[in-house]
């Protein structure tokens, strides 16, 4: 199989740059249908649904009156909701809209967290989806690069746009460019995009010929943060390379921007997806504020967690019995499951937050914990555990991975192998 616990060395990958930054009623979509109220079929298994009833302590910690709910209750439910317990018999698509948003700020960084979320998953399908614009790479939730389905291309930017002018004033890019009339740059900026795609250097070299004396990546920064944008194709496409090229989601979609700025929709689909969650954690992956207002006119479940803090769910959300198998998984760079919460020891044990948290490195999960990291190249992974594991989990991190080789790439060796702990 290729595994060593030593520190064999295998093929890695050339680390990339980040990407520069650059309603309608819900539905009931094919996601909803498949999981009701009882497990996914697919691998792995979590029992009949009878015994996803909410496993909940109660003791001294509990001073809210509400049930408590522990670490590994947390964990259990995350990874349901992010179908990270079994792969879910969904299209990409309804993946895609369930989870709200998929991190794309590394172009290739979706493939491999959908591979360990939806059975079945060919990469070349969704490679096909990202160059006809059925699913679309835009900046839109924490202002960074998101794959999304178009119906949340066009919902998000009324909700995300508070964020993304906060965050551009309080930039380089805003402070250079004080004194301007930051709408009329963002109007000259749309024009010259809507004649061609264009990256945002390139389009801050055209509007400088306007506003001479001023720096073109401001200016070119301030239309990727003040309007809705896309990046087109090939960039995201499986097995290809591409400039980032930006385009006006409305026109290149043909559909109109929506004007709701109502968060509660959003609000919910998050706890969907991540629940339960604090109002912390709803800011942290969102961006919006008043949150509060917006859980309390919600119907809520209530609960507590061992910092005394307040979670919401949803009512149907499913809490997972304590002793569910979580198997391994592999994770593409800033994969959502470890940055949707303001408290992510959910996941990333507090010790390891500084080697995983907010680095392009590709995370695995071993027991439902970021336990590791992994590149791919022509020999085969490379997997750099946090801590050593033990014989058992490592055959299973083999058996993974060779899987994820097989569907992902072929044509490199079927190997996995182990460096020493990071």
């Amino acid at each position: 199989m290729g595994r060593s616990g030593g520190a064999d060395r295998g093929g890695g990958v050339r680390r990339r740059l980040l990407d520069p930054v650059g309603d309608r009623p819900r539905q009931r979509h094919a996601l909803d249908r498949a999981r009701g109220r009882g497990p996914l079929p697919g691998d792995g298994g979590a029992g009949p649904a009878g015994r996803r009833r909410p496993r909940v302590l109660r003791g001294p910690a509990v001073t809210s009156g509400l049930p408590l709910l522990g670490q590994r209750a947390l964990n259990r439910a995350l990874l349901e909701r992010q179908l990270l317990l079994r792969r879910a018999e969904v299209g990409v698509p309804d993946a895609v809209a369930h989870l709200v948003a998929v991190q794309a700020q590394v172009p290739d960084a979706p493939y491999p967290g959908l591979w360990s979320r939806v059975a079945g998953f060919d990469p070349h399908d969704l490679g096909r989806r990202v160059a006809e614009l059925s699913l679309v790479r835009m900046p839109s939730l924490r202002a960074t690069m998101h794959l999304v389905t178009p119906d949340d291309a066009l919902a998000l930017p009324p909700l995300v746009k508070p964020l993304h002018e906060r965050v551009f004033r309080a930039s380089e890019y805003g402070r250079g460019l004080a004194g301007l009339d930051l709408a009329d740059v963002v109007a000259a900026g749309l024009e010259r995009l809507r004649e061609r795609p264009m990256m945002a250097t390139e389009l801050g070299r055209e509007l400088a010929v306007r506003w001479p004396g001023r720096e073109p990546v401001h200016l070119g920064a301030a239309v990727v943060y003040g309007a809705p944008l896309l990046q087109v194709p090939p960039r995201g496409v499986w097995g290809r390379t591409g400039r980032a090229r930006l385009a006006e989601v409305g026109a290149t979609l043909g559909r109109p921007i929506a004007t709701d700025a109502s968060p509660d929709r959003l609000v919910l689909r998050y706890l969907r997806a991540f629940g339960p969650a604090g109002t912390a954690d709803v800011r942290t992956f969102t961006g919006l504020g008043g949150i509060r207002e917006v859980v309390d006119r919600l119907d809520l479940r209530r609960f507590t967690d061992e910092r005394g803090r307040t979670l919401y769910d949803v009512p149907d959300g499913p809490l997972p019995d304590l002793d569910t198998p979580a198997p391994p998984r592999f994770l593409g760079e800033f994969d959502n499951a470890l940055l949707g919460h303001d408290d992510r020891t959910r996941i990333l044990a507090a010790e390891h937050r500084s080697r995983v948290l907010f680095k392009p490195v590709r995370p695995l999960l071993v027991d439902g914990m970021a336990a590791g990291m992994w590149t791919s190249g022509p020999d085969g992974l490379v997997v750099r555990p946090l801590a050593p594991l033990s014989d058992a989990a490592a055959a299973e991190v083999v058996a993974e991975g060779e899987r994820m080789l097989d569907a992902l790439w072929p044509d490199a060796e079927r190997a996995v192998r182990f460096e020493a702990p990071a």
